[in-house]
């Protein structure tokens, strides 16, 4: 998609003029006609909140089609040759261009303080991810950076990465605390993170993930830093209605299965749902753990086996992959396709973050789940649209076309195929978004 974005001087600003331009400039019904494909529909008479298994191969479409919006919602479409005479305040001339929902990005860590382009280019030499860790990168550089940042600044910086994923198709987004690892770092995190879902036209989920690496100061007390969450950082978070989730990144080196566990059980008593960061280096036992606690989703997943597999089976826990950074910390990318042969879902989402994804880019995930995952564009798109939704509750609301659901939407450019969407890696194809049934 051509860019002549340019950053305003005070993001805010340029924000609140965007959203006053998305309320009182903007038509309330806008019609859109000769839908080259109009891709993952649902029938009112369906109840689709997730799909697995060899249902991810089908992505329900109807060729030459046309949507109607009313207010914020998709009201109604159908094939051209069956449409009703109707008024709209805008009509769009969608001929040879593809429509969809907007991506459902399950897991990121979009607020940070800096980039981490120094440990790129150490891993270049050879440095493993863990040793970078162990001299005092990784996360607990990220965390310096940002107890160092004034709170302002940090959602500036924040709010310009959300406009750039937004411009990229995402329209519901999932949002990492975990490079504060203290008290008031976390809670500034969390207070970034809510400050953007008030001023933000893409619906936003908070996960609280102190749990994230034991800061300096608790190296040699581990138990302290568990208790300075449970018992300091847990009740302040749900005091001020920080957080939607309780995460937890399950690894050998940083949280093993006891101390998630009793993690979980603490952000249990405060109302959060447990996310895991699971298995990404080890088979760290976190997918079973993340199963036990009734995890809204495991995320990462690298590290999985037939024991992994077997434990995921019969329940709700959504299993999401992060490829992204399999890709840029040159890992073995997850094995979706046993994941799926087994009849189970698979979400996938960006994780984008400074140091081992720094993209927020769907599409780009898109041709990356194609040519390494092996997955088929068709269950490409349902992992990051109506299972993403799931992996954030939001199937209800978003992740399909559905008559009654929030018209989040995107309109594509010219293109042959949804397959030309991974295919064009690198590229953006998006020519126009709807969201919350406003044109951007």
């Amino acid at each position: 998609m051509q860019n002549n974005y340019k950053p305003p001087p005070v993001a805010e600003a340029y924000f609140f003029d965007l959203l006053q331009s998305l309320h009182y400039f903007y038509p309330m019904r806008i019609l859109i006609t000769n839908i080259k494909q109009l891709c993952q529909i649902e029938q009112p008479s369906e109840n689709k909140l997730r799909v697995a298994g060899r249902d991810m191969a089908i992505l329900p479409s109807i060729d030459n089609a046309w949507l109607l919006i009313e207010d914020e919602l998709i009201h109604s479409f159908g094939e051209m040759a069956t449409m009703p005479e109707m008024n709209a305040d805008e009509q769009i001339d969608a001929s040879g261009r593809l429509v969809l929902p907007s991506w459902c990005d399950s897991h990121t860590h979009l607020v940070f303080a800096a980039p981490r382009d120094g440990e790129f280019v150490n891993r270049i030499k050879g440095l493993s991810y863990e040793e970078i860790a162990r001299q005092g990168g990784g996360i607990l550089n990220s965390a310096r950076k940002l107890n160092e940042m004034d709170e302002s600044e940090l959602y500036e910086q924040s709010l310009q990465r959300l406009h750039n994923v937004i411009a990229q198709g995402t329209g519901a987004i999932e949002i990492k605390s975990g490079y504060g690892l203290c008290e008031e770092g976390e809670l500034k995190m969390l207070r970034v993170i809510r400050k953007l879902k008030e001023n933000s036209p893409v619906a936003i989920k908070s996960s609280f993930l102190a749990a994230h690496a034991y800061p300096i100061d608790y190296k040699d007390n581990k138990e302290g830093y568990i208790k300075l969450i449970i018992e300091k950082m847990l009740p302040r978070v749900a005091a001020e209605g920080l957080a939607d989730y309780m995460d937890v990144f399950c690894e050998q080196g940083f949280f093993g299965v006891p101390e998630t566990e009793r993690l979980l059980e603490a952000g249990y008593k405060y109302g959060l749902k447990p996310k895991i960061h699971a298995n990404q280096l080890h088979h760290s036992g976190g997918v079973q753990v993340g199963v036990k606690y009734k995890a809204l989703s495991v995320d990462h997943l690298e590290c999985v086996g037939e024991e992994e597999i077997a434990s995921l089976m019969g329940n709700d826990t959504m299993p999401v992959l992060l490829p992204g950074a399999a890709f840029f910390l040159g890992m073995h990318y997850q094995p979706a396709r046993k994941i799926i042969d087994a009849g189970l879902p698979v979400c996938l989402a960006t994780d984008y973050n400074p140091g081992s994804c720094p993209s927020g880019n769907v599409p780009l995930l898109l041709s990356i789940s194609c040519t390494q995952l092996r997955m088929t564009p068709e269950e490409s798109v349902h992992a990051v649209t109506i299972n993403g939704a799931a992996a954030m509750e939001l199937e209800k609301s978003l992740g399909t076309i559905k008559a009654g659901k929030i018209a989040n939407l995107i309109i594509t450019k010219p293109i042959p195929s949804l397959a030309y969407i991974p295919y064009d890696y690198g590229n953006i194809n998006i020519e126009r978004l709807i969201l919350k049934g406003n044109l951007v």
